[in-house]
């Protein structure tokens, strides 16, 4: 039996080309993977987008209460309520209807708690005034609200952007 040495001769510098080409080519076949295998993380990605409620700005809406001028001002962005207060109000309106400020601030907290209109609740207390408070409130939300896309809505769409303030 006749055997016979080899000897392999390898250069460092071309056994690191190799690992790399190697690592590279291993990095572009599993991104080919994920990019090209249909995942449930699309689906469930596209269905959670939120279409905007609200056309982001401040929109006001007054009262007369007693000859004076109350404004209540709704703050929102794209999807959320972010603010409701009273501009504007006089001494001689607080004086005279006192339970004004107390029936706002629940009120606003509430809807920007509950981001919505619904399952809003007021004391037998001050009914009447929350009432007309909520009233003003959801006109300037409707003020604010995204117009429909129908050809009959462009006209409202000019209104609610005059009303904007």
């Amino acid at each position: 039996m006749s055997s016979k040495t080899k000897i392999v001769v390898l250069h460092l510098k071309e056994l690191i080309y190799t690992g790399i080409f190697v690592l590279f080519g291993i990095l572009f076949i599993i991104m080919l993977i994920i990019m090209f295998v249909p995942g449930k993380k699309k689906e469930t990605a596209t269905a959670e987008t939120p279409t905007a409620t609200y056309v982001p700005g401040i929109y006001t809406t007054s009262l007369i209460i007693n000859d004076n001028v109350v404004d209540v001002e709704v703050t929102v962005d794209e999807n959320n309520i972010n603010d409701i207060r009273i501009v504007n109000l006089d001494e001689a309106v607080t004086t005279m209807f006192p339970l004004l400020e107390p029936a706002f601030e629940d009120l606003a907290n509430q809807i920007c708690e509950n981001q919505s209109l619904q399952n809003i609740t007021y004391s037998d207390d001050n009914k009447y005034t929350s009432m007309v408070l909520f009233d003003a409130i959801k006109a300037s939300l409707d003020k604010a609200a995204v117009p429909s896309a129908s050809p009959s809505s462009s006209p409202q769409k000019a209104s609610s952007a005059a009303d904007k303030r």
